[in-house]
């Protein structure tokens, strides 16, 4: 097996809490580096922590790993500015970007958010469509980009508007089906299985972009596990009709492998 390293950028948030610790429970990687700027709560054998500045980093600083995740994003509120929010949202993620295509990392993959587009009438997806444009123009050898909905889970720093909005998501999110799918909520830990599915079960395209409701179809099937292991659509458990169909014709199949050695013998 293929013992993989990876880089991590932005450990210390929400999702890459979640990603660093689904990276180090795989066999795939042998060795996984966070760059972060405090040191992270969470220890590992297979964990290297740099403490960096992220507006000093340099060459030195990385070094060739098969992946690299960048999972940094604050709000305009905590940045402080409009300018600070753009330094963490947009410049870092694409200076980071840029050293890793110097260094030789093959694969980026970078956390956007649903709904950016550098022409959108609200800032925050501008910024984010600003990210991924400049990140498209460096040419690097492979980029994923996910742009999830409203993040769920338990962040260490206190943002209310999110909290409101999380419990009301986690009220709507059987509501939504069909076309409003991917306005659902999605567990930041359902994002980082995405991330390292992508990564190991590399299609080899260019540039790719998954929306949200594809992160979620790829994240809740578990990476770690057997690959054969039966998943039910999220939309199915909430029409029945569709579900009982299911359920029918997995019965059906069971009776015929259970009637077929008799048949054989006659």
């Amino acid at each position: 097996m293929l013992m993989r390293s990876a880089i991590v950028v932005g450990a210390t948030g929400l999702t890459g809490q979640e990603l660093v610790k689904v990276l180090c429970e795989s066999e795939e990687y042998a060795e996984i580096t966070v760059i972060a700027r405090r040191a992270l709560n969470f220890e590992h054998p297979k964990l290297i922590v740099k403490i960096r500045q992220f507006d000093q980093l340099e060459e030195i600083d990385f070094k060739f790993s098969h992946e690299l995740y960048c999972c940094l994003g604050t709000t305009r509120k905590k940045a402080g500015s409009k300018a600070m929010f753009e330094k963490v949202d947009l410049e870092y993620p694409v200076n980071i970007a840029s050293i890793a295509k110097k260094c030789g990392i093959p694969h980026i993959l970078v956390i956007s958010a649903m709904g950016a587009n550098k022409n959108s009438n609200f800032y925050y997806n501008q910024v984010k469509g600003k990210m991924e444009q400049n990140l498209m123009a460096l040419e690097l050898p492979q980029l994923s980009i996910f742009r999830p909905s409203l993040l769920l889970g338990n962040r260490e720093e206190v943002r209310p508007a999110e909290k409101i909005s999380g419990a009301v998501m986690n009220i709507l999110n059987p509501i939504f089906s069909g076309p409003l799918k991917k306005y659902r909520a999605i567990a930041a830990n359902t994002l980082a299985k995405a991330m390292y599915s992508v990564a190991i079960k590399n299609t080899k395209q260019k540039v790719r972009v998954l929306e949200s409701a594809e992160i979620s179809m790829i994240g809740k099937i578990d990476p770690l596990v057997d690959d054969h292991e039966e998943i039910i659509d999220e939309e199915l458990i909430f029409n029945w009709e569709k579900r009982q169909d299911i359920f029918i014709e997995k019965e059906i199949l069971e009776e015929e492998k259970i009637d077929k050695p008799l048949n054989d013998k006659q």
